[in-house]
C-alpha cells in the first residue's frame, strides 16, 4: 500500500483527531474513507458533464425526440399494445 503525507491547517487536523476518536477509527482509515467518496463523485460529476456534451451536440445536430412522442411512449408502458421507443 502507498503512503502519502497531507498538510492541513491545524484546526482541521484537531477535528480529524476527535472524529477518529469518536469514531474509533484511524485518522488514515477517516482519509481514505474520505478521499474515496470524493473520487467516486468526482468521477460521476465528469461522467455527467460529458454526456451533458454529447447531448448537446445532438441538439445541434438535430437528433432529437419530440416531448409529446416520448410522453406518449411512457403512457404506453405495460399496455398490450406498448409503443415503440420513438427515434430521431
Amino acid at each position: 500500500m502507498a503512503v502519502t503525507s497531507v498538510r492541513m491547517p491545524d484546526e482541521l487536523m484537531q477535528q480529524l483527531d476527535k472524529m477518529a476518536e469518536k469514531l474509533r477509527r484511524s485518522k488514515g482509515w477517516i482519509i481514505n474513507d474520505v478521499v474515496k467518496e470524493y473520487i467516486e463523485h468526482a468521477e460521476k460529476e465528469a461522467k455527467m458533464l460529458e454526456e451533458t456534451f454529447e447531448g448537446l451536440e445532438d441538439l445541434k445536430a438535430g437528433r432529437v425526440v419530440e416531448g409529446q412522442a416520448v410522453m406518449e411512449w411512457i403512457e404506453s408502458w405495460g399496455a398490450p399494445d406498448e409503443k415503440e421507443p420513438p427515434k430521431c
